[in-house]
């Protein structure tokens, strides 16, 4: 069969596995030989900590992705190619070099990556050098999933009732490679280097193997067979912090060590079986893929509120602001479930879904914070940061966002301690010098008997924090913070 391209390159940014990958399977379509290059890219590399187990994630993926590479082409010179430099200089170098005439990648909605790609482009068209972007990490993307007047949705479940019908109307299917036609190209001599090591890319190990965060695409698929032995209960045990109900494969997700094509296919087959674990877990995923078309429909949510009149809304600014924010930070804030979340995502990089919701909330509305302090925070922390998705759930719980929760609805961190974590399980794992306190007593040490706190060993202000404000009083205020609103 003829094809349209002699040499095509394949830019891995957020697919970092070989099977099912869209921009891998166009190419060997498209061209008669086909060269893999990921880049470390120094401009979203130089904000960084030194450690930082993202970093360290895709360091690990990358080795398994070069192998699985160089299998599928049956010799080593076809591994992958891996580049340290800033993306918009060094890939449209790497293609004049490798005389390919077209360059192909899956598609990224977050702006900063849009402009990049923009820039990318423009150099390739001078090159005369075709840019080829796919969709991948999203079933239905931009603008596939409209209300019937062609406008984008900003409520949730009309949107999923017409991701639903548009998936039952457009079946999917996996696409693995063939070996048979993996037409992957020698790399030049000076190119066929091993994946940089941490210290090369200027990074320092973390604790990612101490957590045993699994790597790769092998990773994720054993994190899946775990989860599909879990799946049909998912329903029942999601939102208990201290259950092993979630999948686990949010960060595979972020980086594409596993298809999303793969995970709703399994999710559809089995909620149509009947299994309510599995069609909750895929509203999930639908969710994701809402937040997607959110940011790439609304891109002002990536710096304000989705509805622009919660911007109107005047947070604690000064030294009682940072003094609150720096005690949320630290899991000082003397609510266990809230400190207890946090020393999670502080120690680990992952937060349990509705913990995110918890602590959340409490920023927002308990302490009066600018709800993108938090989101700035997560940021910087959550090893599976994904800007639509981290956007849209802080929006979500401070009222601002699309479908978000009313803004008279705040959680209260007691109840919800004592609902989702009946026996202290969770917080006793995080926050230990609480670990003698009673079931009853472990959600607010502040309410029990001198001689139980005594008993246990807690003196409040010295081994664990009294409460920063009272929940009660918080609620009043944050009611009359978001009367300017009220909507």
């Amino acid at each position: 069969m003829d094809k349209q391209f002699e040499t095509g390159l394949v830019w891995f940014r957020r697919d970092l596995r070989t099977r099912d990958c869209t921009a891998l399977n166009l190419a060997f379509a498209q061209c008669r030989q086909v060269h893999c290059v990921f880049v470390f890219d120094r401009s979203i590399l130089d904000p960084l900590p030194r450690v930082d187990r993202r970093v360290e994630f895709i360091r690990e993926s990358l080795l398994e992705l070069d192998i699985s590479l160089r299998q599928l082409a049956g010799h080593d010179a076809a591994g992958l190619i891996v580049l340290l430099g800033t993306a918009t200089q060094v890939i449209p170098e790497l293609a004049q070099s490798l005389g390919i005439q077209a360059l192909f990648a899956a598609h990224d909605y977050e702006p900063q990556a849009v402009a990049r790609d923009d820039a990318v482009c423009k150099t390739l068209t001078d090159l005369q050098i075709e840019f080829i972007s796919c969709k991948d990490q999203v079933i239905f993307e931009k603008q596939e999933i409209l209300t019937q007047s062609g406008t984008p949705y900003g409520v949730f479940t009309p949107y999923k009732n017409a991701w639903l019908k548009k998936l039952s109307e457009q079946p999917l299917s996996l696409n693995n490679p063939d070996p048979a036609h993996a037409c992957l190209a020698r790399r030049p001599e000076q190119l066929q280097r091993a994946v940089p090591s941490l210290a090369e890319i200027g990074f320092s190990p973390s604790n990612l193997r101490t957590l045993q965060i699994p790597t790769g695409q092998s990773g994720a698929q054993k994190l899946l067979e775990n989860f599909l032995l879990r799946i049909d209960q998912y329903h029942e045990t999601r939102d208990f912090p201290a259950i092993r109900g979630p999948s686990y494969l949010s960060m595979h997700l972020r980086f594409g060590t596993i298809s999303i094509r793969e995970l709703v296919i399994l999710a559809y087959v089995k909620s149509r079986q009947g299994s309510q674990g599995a069609a909750i877990w895929l509203s999930e995923l639908i969710w994701r893929e809402f937040y997607f078309q959110i940011l790439f429909n609304f891109p002002h949510v990536a710096t304000g509120a989705y509805r622009p009149a919660y911007d109107a809304i005047e947070w604690e600014e000064g030294e009682l602001a940072l003094s609150r924010f720096s005690a949320w930070c630290q899991g000082q804030t003397g609510y266990p479930l809230v400190d207890a979340a946090m020393a999670q995502i502080n120690q680990t990089g992952y937060m349990h879904n509705r913990l995110r919701m918890v602590v959340g909330s409490f920023l927002v509305k308990d302490l009066g914070i600018d709800w993108r302090w938090g989101e700035r925070y997560f940021a910087e922390q959550l090893n599976d940061f994904d800007l639509a998705a981290n956007n849209g759930g802080w929006q979500w719980v401070s009222s601002s966002g699309c479908d978000a929760q009313p803004y008279f609805r705040i959680f209260n961190p007691v109840s919800q301690s004592e609902k989702f974590d009946p026996n202290g399980k969770f917080i006793r794992r995080y926050l230990p010098q609480l670990n003698d306190l009673s079931d009853k007593d472990i959600h607010s040490p502040w309410t029990a008997t001198a001689l139980a706190m005594k008993a246990a060993g807690v003196v409040l202000g010295e081994n664990y924090p009294k409460p920063v404000v009272a929940h009660d009083q918080a609620r009043a205020k944050t009611l009359l913070r978001y009367s300017v609103v009220k909507k």
